[in-house]
C-alpha cells in the first residue's frame, strides 16, 4: 500500500481565524520498518484575509487562497506571473526557504496552490514564514516504491498470453489505483445524489463532495476553484472555448473573446486532432485563417518561424504542452510570451502533461489548459477545462439547460457565472470525487518524484531503442528532454503488427497515428508504435519492450 512516498501533507482544521493545530503525517520510506511519524505544526495567526469556505479537508490553508499561492511560490521560487495577479496587494510576505530569503511575494487571492513536501510551515502577523523542506521533492522513485505502488493497482495483477502484463499504454489511458475505485465505490453506496438541488442530507453531502473535488483539482494546479470548469474530457474542454468563441463571435461578444474575418488561429504541427479540428472549424465559422508552427525532420517546433506564423493579426494560439507522440515538451514560457505580445488568447492541451509533472497555471501564464481525468489515474467520463475569470464570463455556455442560469422567462435566461454557467444539467459526480482520490494518490507519491521517475524510464527508452538497427524513434534523440514515452517505426513491418507481437508477449502499447496524422505524415511514416510510462511501470518493463521491438524484425524476416 501506498504510504505518503514523497513527503506527504499536513492534515487539520480551521475553527477560527487565528489557528495553532498539530498534526502528524506519515513521511519517507514504504518499509515499515523505515517509515516515520514526524509532527507538522502549521500556525495561522490573524487576521488574514479573504477566507473561503472550507472545501478541502486535509488543508487547513484552503481556506485562503492568497496564502497558498504565497506558499506554492515560495516553494517553487517562481512568481505568480498572470495578468494583474499582483493588482490587489494585499499583503506582502519575506519568505525564507531553507534559511535563504526568497523575497517578497504578494498574496492575491487569485490561486490556491498545493504545498506538498514542506515539514513546517508557518504564518504570523510579523509577514516571515519558514519553510523546512521535506524529503527532496526531485528524487526518482525506488524499485521498491515502484513495487509498493503496483501493488495498488489491480490491474497488474493479470498475465496476459502466459506472461505478467507490461502496461506501456498509459498514454492513452492509465490504470486505476483501488484508492480510486473505492472512492468512487464509496460515492454511490454511501451519498449518491444530484449535486445544487434539493434540501435533503444525501444532497448537501454529494454537493459537498462534488466541490470539494473541484477544490482540489484548483489546488493541484494552481487555480481558483470558480476557474476549474467540469467537462466530460479534454477534447469537449477544448470545444467549449471553440465553440463559446465562435457564439461570442456571431452575437457581437466581449471582444477578447470574438473572431472575425481576417483574423488568425495559430497551432503546432505536432497537436493531436482534439487540438487541431476544432480550430479548423472555428476557423470556417468565424471566417478566420489557421495557421501553424511547424515541425522540422526530427518533429521538433521550429521557434525560429515563431514571429513569422504569430503575426499581430494572431487572436488565438492553441498548442500542447507534450507530444503524445513525441514525448517532447513544449517550450511554453516562449510561446505564450509571444501571444502576449500581439494580443492573443492563449489554449494549452494539457494532457499529456498534468498526469506526470508539475503544472502551474499561473506559472505557465496561459489563459484556457484542457486535461482529462482517465489519464492521471481517474476514471473515464471526467475532464478539466481552466479557464481565465475574466474570460470565463466572456465566453457564452456551451450547453444550455438546467443548473446554469440565475433567471429563465419564455423569452430569454440570464446565466450564472462560470464555472456553473458551463455544467449544464445532471453533472458527472461520482468521477469528479474519484478525480479529486486520484490527485490525492499522485499528490502523495510527490508529482516532482513522478516526472523524475519517468524521465528515467524515458531516457532508457530512448537509449535502448537507438541501438536497435531498422527502428526509428520518432522526435528528440537520445539524451533530449522527454516524458517516459517513445513511439518507434519499425522498417518493413506495420505498427499493428508489431502491436500484435507485443500483445502475444504481455505487452499493452498503442500503434496507429496516436490522433495525430499531420505530424505522421510531415515526419514520413503513416503511423507508430508507442511506449507510455507512468508511476508503476518498471525499467524490466521497458527492457521487455526494448527486446520485443529488436525481436520483431526476426520475426517477421525483415532484414537490414
Amino acid at each position: 500500500m501506498l504510504a505518503a512516498i514523497g513527503g506527504g501533507r499536513a492534515t487539520g482544521s480551521v475553527e477560527s481565524w487565528s489557528l495553532s493545530r498539530s498534526r502528524p503525517y506519515r513521511d519517507g520510506s514504504l518499509s515499515a520498518a523505515n517509515a516515520s511519524v514526524v509532527e507538522c505544526h502549521i500556525s495561522i495567526t490573524g487576521p488574514i484575509l479573504g477566507w473561503i469556505r472550507l472545501r478541502c479537508r486535509d488543508s487547513p490553508l484552503a481556506r485562503d487562497p492568497r496564502l497558498l499561492t504565497f506558499l506554492r511560490s515560495a516553494l517553487d521560487e517562481t512568481d505568480d506571473k498572470r495578468d494583474g495577479a499582483e493588482a490587489e496587494g494585499d499583503r506582502s510576505w519575506n519568505v525564507q526557504c531553507g534559511g535563504e530569503d526568497s523575497g517578497r511575494h504578494h498574496l492575491d487571492g487569485r490561486s490556491l496552490r498545493r504545498y506538498s513536501g514542506a515539514h513546517r510551515l508557518e504564518a504570523t502577523t510579523e509577514s516571515r514564514t519558514t519553510i523546512t523542506p521535506a524529503t527532496p521533492t526531485n528524487q526518482a522513485l525506488t524499485p521498491a516504491e515502484v513495487s509498493a505502488i503496483r501493488a495498488d493497482f489491480p490491474s497488474l495483477e493479470q498475465e496476459v498470453n502466459g506472461h505478467p502484463l507490461a502496461y506501456l499504454d498509459s498514454g492513452a489511458t492509465s490504470l486505476k489505483p483501488r484508492q480510486v475505485l473505492d472512492a468512487e465505490r464509496e460515492f454511490y453506496e454511501r451519498h449518491n445524489s444530484a449535486v445544487h438541488r434539493g434540501a435533503h442530507t444525501l444532497a448537501a453531502l454529494a454537493t459537498e463532495r462534488f466541490e470539494d473535488a473541484r477544490a482540489t483539482v484548483a489546488r493541484f494546479i494552481g487555480a481558483a476553484e470558480d476557474e476549474v470548469v467540469w467537462t466530460s474530457n479534454a477534447t469537449e474542454a477544448i470545444n467549449l472555448v471553440a465553440y463559446g468563441i465562435s457564439a461570442a463571435s456571431a452575437r457581437g461578444g466581449a471582444d477578447e473573446v470574438s473572431l472575425r474575418a481576417g483574423d488568425e488561429i495559430v497551432v503546432t504541427e505536432q497537436e493531436h486532432h482534439a487540438n487541431l479540428i476544432p480550430w479548423q472549424e472555428l476557423a470556417a465559422r468565424t471566417g478566420a485563417t489557421l495557421r501553424f508552427i511547424p515541425v522540422d525532420d526530427a518533429g521538433e517546433l521550429m521557434l525560429d518561424r515563431l514571429d513569422e506564423v504569430i503575426t499581430e493579426r494572431a487572436r488565438l494560439v492553441a498548442f500542447t504542452h507534450v507530444s503524445n507522440v513525441l514525448g517532447s515538451i513544449s517550450p511554453v514560457e516562449r510561446i505564450v510570451a509571444r501571444a502576449r505580445q500581439v494580443g492573443a488568447i492563449t489554449v494549452l492541451d494539457a494532457c499529456q502533461s498534468v498526469p506526470h509533472m508539475v503544472v502551474d497555471v499561473a506559472s505557465l501564464d496561459v489563459d484556457f489548459m484542457a486535461f482529462s481525468g482517465h489519464k492521471m489515474l481517474a476514471p473515464t467520463g471526467i475532464g478539466v477545462l481552466y479557464g481565465r475569470r475574466e474570460l470565463l464570463n466572456a465566453l457564452p455556455p456551451f450547453l444550455t439547460g438546467g443548473s446554469m442560469i440565475t433567471t429563465v422567462t419564455m423569452e430569454r435566461a440570464e446565466y450564472l457565472p462560470a464555472p456553473q454557467r458551463f455544467e449544464a444539467g445532471t453533472q458527472r459526480v461520482s468521477q469528479a470525487v474519484a478525480l479529486a482520490a486520484a490527485i490525492d494518490y499522485l499528490d502523495a507519491v510527490g508529482m516532482h518524484r513522478i516526472a523524475a521517475h519517468e524521465a528515467t524510464l524515458g531516457a532508457r527508452l530512448a537509449d535502448g531503442l537507438a541501438g536497435i538497427e531498422g527502428v526509428r524513434m520518432l522526435g528528440p534523440a537520445a539524451g533530449a528532454e522527454r516524458v517516459g514515452l517513445a513511439s518507434v517505426d519499425v522498417a518493413g513491418i506495420h505498427s499493428h503488427d508489431v502491436g500484435q507481437f507485443l500483445d502475444d508477449r504481455g505487452i499493452a502499447a498503442r500503434v496507429g497515428h496516436h490522433c495525430a496524422q499531420p505530424l505522421h505524415r510531415r515526419l514520413g511514416v503513416t503511423s507508430s508504435t508507442r511506449a507510455s510510462t507512468y508511476i508503476y511501470t518498471t525499467e524490466e518493463e521497458v527492457d521487455r519492450f526494448i527486446e520485443a521491438v529488436a525481436d520483431s524484425r526476426d520475426f517477421f524476416g525483415v532484414r537490414p
